[in-house]
């Protein structure tokens, strides 16, 4: 496998170009940019450097990769990092600061000449400061060990680009420019420059066990395809890729006790975890929990099928651990999954059902035992994946997954290593203090980056993972991570979702901002938009009564009845017509859910309004329900869909 340029230096000649120059290995090929054309070209070995380039005051430590928005292409470089350890003696390191560079001489990156290209460029600072983009020089971190180890013969001599997993490969779509001038122009092979990064996790710790040295590694991978926040990408799609997958490896390395800096075993377990795969959605209305929907669509087995097949070709026998709530809000959930699953008909899957709310209520985590115990057949069966250097072939192969938990991968690496000779038969991890700390740590922190990502804050009640025990401390900060989620996810998840959907390629902008101009348009009618404000006022108005001085209690009565009246009226206006104050996504707006009216289940229809078509107080609108009020043209529609397919590969 062919290595990554490292560090490179930039050199910036007047508005002609950039030129990207490799600190090593000396005579590498420079990258030369042409900002007029676009064109992207190696240049000769040791080529000398105009007199006129000013060379850049940052190190770059890679190409993110390039996007193209209304107004021009925007190279995305990596200008910071932080080493976050080591993979089998190989630095991962994680992009902390990037720099965003124009091609078009006449753009300014900070300050836009149109307010479109102000919004986008805005997604993409928000998604690169937000994520958590993880990447080796010299190593493939988007494929599990076990899938290396089987290509290790066909990877050799190829780019790194070429051999990573088409799913974890977060980038690739930015990169894509480059991948296709590799591969269509050889003397312009690109790949030097093109790296591979991770959305996900990665931490390694290490911890003495019976005398012996254990290096623990935790790292998780999230899939590109239908990626998003909590609320705006849930079930499955017609490719059968499912919202949010994600998969995570623990793998545990034992040096040689000749040669310390070389592994004598190396175990890896792989689990995987996403949403349920069948068509479904919340939608949001400003109430709490938001009314949960489930569609039946003609293609609805052939999707759930189409994704389980997937996951078998990939890691073989599948066992689908569901642990939502049989009762209440979640059952047409679980319901909907065993109908379908059911239907999909494949011998390798097996579907388990776990009563985890009732099971484990009172938080009785350690109960989830039951679960593990309901399993062992499965993960025996299953196995894991293990190298040791007296042998040349694999130990074990792992032969299947089960839904990612703790519990599972802790019981694991307890089998993993009484096999290794590490434990004894009867000793357990959870009696080995430093090594039980570092493994709920890591799982503890996996779980806040996973959920930060996913929902806004860090995961729910990790003071329990952690310290095995749930504090006062805890249930405050639950408290405030739950009104945080509620925030974000009705206000601020809506851009979040965009810039998902514009950095993976879900949704390409067209030339021009005014093919976009939906993006800052406030198009929702007056009524809709002016009762936040009374809402505002009139509190403004009830805080500012409290000052006033005391006359006449009859004059202060009346006074606070007017504008306690309004605030009870607005706020009663807002949640009955909630649907439309939520910050909904522009670029792929939800209106087919949203407006679903075919076979299904839906809990309640919220937000909904009165049954009032406001928008028909405006001329020339239909606004009766939108995405923040958004209804396009035909004209516009037929743009948005043409940009929106995703990039072939």
């Amino acid at each position: 496998m062919k290595s990554v340029h490292e560090r490179l230096n930039l050199y910036t000649n007047d508005d002609d170009s950039y030129i990207f120059v490799p600190a090593e290995p000396a005579g590498a090929r420079p990258l030369v940019v042409h900002r007029h054309s676009g064109d992207i070209v190696l240049d000769l070995p040791n080529s000398a450097i105009p007199s006129s380039a000013k060379r850049y005051k940052k190190t770059i430590y890679g190409i993110f990769g390039l996007i193209s928005l209304s107004q021009s292409e925007y190279l995305i470089v990596i200008t910071g990092r932080e080493l976050r350890g080591q993979l089998l003696g190989h630095p991962v390191y994680r992009a902390v600061d990037f720099d965003v560079l124009p091609l078009n001489p006449g753009v300014s990156v900070s300050k836009p000449s149109h307010p479109v290209e102000t919004h986008l460029l805005a997604l993409v600072r928000s998604h690169l400061n937000s994520g958590h983009f993880l990447y080796s020089y010299e190593f493939d971190i988007t494929r599990r060990l076990q899938a290396q180890y089987v290509a290790r013969e066909n990877d050799e001599g190829k780019p790194m680009w070429e051999i990573a997993d088409d799913r974890f490969f977060w980038n690739k779509f930015l990169q894509s420019r480059f991948i296709d001038i590799s591969i269509s122009d050889l003397k312009n092979d690109l790949s030097p420059y093109i790296l591979p990064a991770i959305n996900g996790t990665f931490d390694t710790r290490t911890a003495i066990v019976n005398g012996r040295k254990l290096q623990l590694c935790l790292i998780s991978r999230r899939s590109r395809f239908r990626a998003g926040t909590r609320y705006f990408r849930r079930g499955i799609d017609h490719d059968g890729h499912v919202a949010n997958f994600n998969e995570t490896e623990q793998v545990a390395t034992v040096p040689s006790q000749s040669d310390p800096n070389e592994a004598a075993t190396t175990l890896s377990f792989v689990q995987i975890r996403g949403s349920v795969p069948v068509f479904w959605a919340e939608i949001n209305t400003l109430r709490y929990k938001p009314d949960l929907q489930i569609m039946d669509l003609q293609d609805s087995v052939d999707a759930t099928r189409r994704h389980l097949q997937e996951q078998i070709s990939l890691y073989g026998d599948q066992s689908l651990v569901n642990l939502v709530d049989q009762k209440g809000y979640e059952k047409p959930v679980k319901e909907a999954y065993e109908r379908y699953v059911a239907k999909a008909n494949l011998p390798q899957v097996k579907y388990q059902y776990f009563d985890f709310h009732n099971e484990c209520k009172h938080m009785r985590w350690d109960r989830i035992s039951l679960l593990v115990d309901s399993l062992t057949d499965d993960l025996l069966r299953d196995g894991y994946f293990h190298l040791d250097s007296k042998y040349q072939d694999p130990v074990k192969w792992q032969l299947g997954v089960v839904r990612t938990n703790s519990a599972i991968a802790r019981w694991t690496l307890d089998l993993q290593l009484k096999n290794a000779g590490i434990l004894a038969e009867k000793d357990v991890v959870e009696q080995h203090v430093e090594i039980d700390v570092a493994l709920r740590e890591m799982w503890s922190e996996h779980a806040d980056l996973i959920s930060k990502a996913y929902a806004g804050t860090g995961a729910l009640k990790t003071d329990f993972t952690r310290t095995g025990k749930r504090t006062r401390q805890g249930a405050l900060d639950d408290f405030k991570k739950s009104a945080f989620r509620y925030l974000r996810n009705n206000h601020f998840d809506g851009a979040r979702q965009d810039a998902y959907d514009l950095m993976t390629g879900a949704w390409i902008p067209r030339k021009g901002p005014s093919s976009a101009l939906f993006l800052i348009a406030e198009t929702r009618p007056l009524i809709l938009r002016a009762v936040p404000y009374i809402l505002s006022f009139s509190l403004f108005m009830i805080l500012a009564g409290l000052t006033l001085p005391r006359a006449s209690d009859y004059s202060l009565v009346y006074y606070f009845a007017l504008w306690v009246t309004l605030v009870v009226l607005s706020t009663t206006f807002i949640l009955i017509h909630g649907i439309d104050y939520v910050a909904w996504p522009r670029l792929l707006p939800l209106t087919d859910v949203i407006h679903y009216d075919g076979p299904g289940y839906r809990s309640s229809h919220h937000g909904t309004g009165f049954g009032l078509d406001f928008g028909k107080l405006k001329s020339g609108a239909n606004a009766q329900w939108t995405t923040r009020g958004i209804r396009r043209s035909d004209k516009q529609m037929e743009e948005i869909e043409l940009g929106a397919k995703r990039h072939v590969d």
